[in-house]
């Protein structure tokens, strides 16, 4: 029997950040209330002294309104540290999400300070 690659067959994939160099992130997989938290302190402690971050939204399978105001949260704590940060291919479903609940401009690339 093939295996499939993890979250393929539905079942849900742990939302994941893993350093890409210099600065640059990559979240994937399933982000949402079960990984908010766990994810919220992980980018916090990777973020931390850092003045430009980027992160790579290309390789989120699935996001809920937790993970929605994960990325929030990360903007938010980042102008506050005076860091830039910018998301990177931001999913349809996150960018309708964000719009609905009229957050759309808290994703945009911010200027810390």
């Amino acid at each position: 029997m093939a295996q499939l690659p993890p979250g393929a067959d539905g079942a849900a994939t742990p939302g994941a950040l893993a350093a890409a160099g210099s600065g640059r992130f990559e979240l994937s997989g399933d982000v949402g209330f079960v990984d908010a938290a766990r994810l919220l302190d992980e980018g916090d402690t990777a973020f931390a002294g850092l003045e430009r971050v980027e992160v790579d939204l290309a390789r989120v399978a699935r996001v809920d309104s937790a993970g929605l105001a994960l990325l929030l949260e990360w903007s938010l704590s980042s102008r506050a540290a005076g860091r830039t940060l910018r998301y990177q291919n931001i999913p349809p479903a996150v960018a309708s999400l964000a719009g609905i609940s009229e957050v759309a401009e808290l994703l945009a690339p911010s200027s810390g300070g």
